[in-house]
């Protein structure tokens, strides 16, 4: 007979193949009324008989695709299963240390953070739950600055960096603090020379991204973290994009401080890391005051729920890496090479021989980035960071690489990740092509070009 801890485990693993098959025949069903587009299609993925698939009030009956996976990603089914008992049940305070409750959730809360360590290789002792990865880049810059501010007063930061990250710059300066914003070659990339060179000696801390939200350049965070350890200066990196998504040793990288979001690893929303190096170690003042939690850097109750949450999104990515890292590549190729193959005048921004392969940016000439989204409208997609999106501006990120300004107000991000399947992808490019065509013979721009002329050398004038 099967003991308790057996039945158990055996429920779990039933319960989390069930939510996963339950998601892909969700998706299956969409997929095959969209490819299909036919009554027989529907019927053949109706819902079993004496079932109500009827939509709700206000509900579409088929939502769309969803390739937005930089702005944040689905949880997985079984992160959802792990976070379930602490939203219920387990539902104590992790720092109460008089009663079981309290035990229960702070032996969870501990392993989660065990979990979130051995993902990037560092001690569980350095990892801080935070809010989310704005909060772990606004600890992680301003707290150091605060704290070596009567020693140095320098910071090195990149044109490309996270909005969060160029606020708290600016934030910085405004107290007395001088930044240094590098610029990025046209690939993306930081010059590594450029960044030797404005190191100096009351050099607090620089910060790099590690992998780009909008064009998915990774950086080399190994080089930039061994010049950082020479100079004695502090690195952190913003690695919410990277983390989970490839391999990173904060150890083997030098990397000092690590930014980390759970809603774009497939965890949670709400919750987030931040990677404090003990040796050598960094220092830093905290934020707000409160009870001391979190060694005294983020004070305030951890939610157990979401950090359970960020831990199980953590493990399941080291386990399933290497299996993601092969479909993500192959489907993003295969995205790119169908568009490139039947559109000219497509331009793939940022180095791909240097990113993270989940994030595609294309531009398209002579389409307008918003008209395209909204004849995308079955596809979710995105011209840019979610942070920035709801402004009409070109992105600053392409702006910095050297884009045109008319490529930059036209580029579209697609995002692959462990859910999408290769029959989405394949219909995203059937529909980008014939979208993009169609806007194409709407423009007189696109007409001019076929024509040979070369819209840079026009003189326009206003009347």
């Amino acid at each position: 007979p099967l003991s308790m801890s057996s039945l158990t485990a055996l429920t779990a693993i039933h319960r989390g193949c069930r939510s996963l098959l339950l998601m892909r025949q969700s998706a299956l069903r969409c997929n095959w009324q969209r490819l299909l587009g036919t009554e027989a299609a529907a019927a053949a993925t109706a819902a079993p008989a004496g079932t109500d698939s009827t939509p709700a009030a206000g509900e579409s009956p088929l939502r769309p695709l969803y390739l937005d996976l930089q702005a944040t990603t689905p949880l997985d089914p079984r992160v959802l299963d792990a976070m379930l008992p602490y939203c219920t049940g387990l539902f104590g305070n992790p720092h109460s240390r008089s009663h079981a409750y309290g035990w229960e959730t702070e032996t969870a809360v501990e392993k989660a953070r065990a979990q979130v360590a051995q993902l990037i290789g560092a001690d569980p002792k350095e990892i801080v739950f935070t809010s989310g990865a704005t909060e772990s880049n606004n600890i992680a810059i301003k707290g150091v600055a605060r704290f070596y501010k009567s020693r140095k007063r320098h910071l090195i930061t990149s044109q490309t960096e996270h909005k969060c990250v160029l606020d708290s710059c600016r934030a910085l300066e405004s107290e007395g603090f001088e930044v240094t914003y590098l610029p990025v070659k046209p690939s993306g990339l930081l010059d590594l020379a450029s960044l030797e060179s404005a190191i100096r000696p009351d050099t607090a801390l620089v910060s790099v991204m590690t992998v780009n939200n909008e064009i998915g350049v990774r950086q080399p965070v190994e080089k930039i973290g061994a010049l950082c350890r020479s100079r004695g200066v502090f690195f952190h990196t913003d690695a919410a994009q990277a983390v989970g998504k490839m391999p990173i040793d904060v150890n083997a990288a030098c990397i000092d401080l690590m930014s980390i979001s759970g809603h774009k690893l497939y965890g949670p929303k709400g919750v987030g890391a931040i990677y404090v190096r003990r040796r050598p170690r960094v220092r830093l003042e905290p934020l707000q005051s409160g009870g001391g939690q979190e060694r005294g850097m983020r004070s305030g109750t951890v939610p157990s729920f979401l950090a359970v949450g960020l831990g199980a999104a953590c493990q399941l990515a080291g386990q399933e890496m290497a299996f993601d890292a092969e479909r993500v590549d192959r489907l993003s190729q295969r995205l790119i090479d169908r568009i490139v193959s039947q559109l000219s005048h497509v331009v793939v921004n940022g180095d791909r021989d240097s990113c993270y392969p989940g994030c595609v940016n294309l531009s398209f000439a002579c389409v307008e980035g918003e008209s395209l989204l909204m004849a995308l409208k079955d596809v979710a997609l995105s011209s840019g960071s979610a942070c920035t999106s709801a402004s009409l501006e070109p992105s600053y990120v392409l702006r910095a690489i050297g884009a045109d300004e008319d490529l930059a107000h036209s580029s579209i991000r697609f995002g692959i990740g462990r859910f999408t399947t290769e029959a989405e992808v394949d219909y995203t490019v059937d529909l980008c092509v014939r979208q993009v065509r169609r806007l194409r013979e709407l423009s007189p721009l696109w007409e001019m070009v076929q024509e040979g002329v070369d819209l840079k050398s026009i003189q326009w004038t206003q009347h």
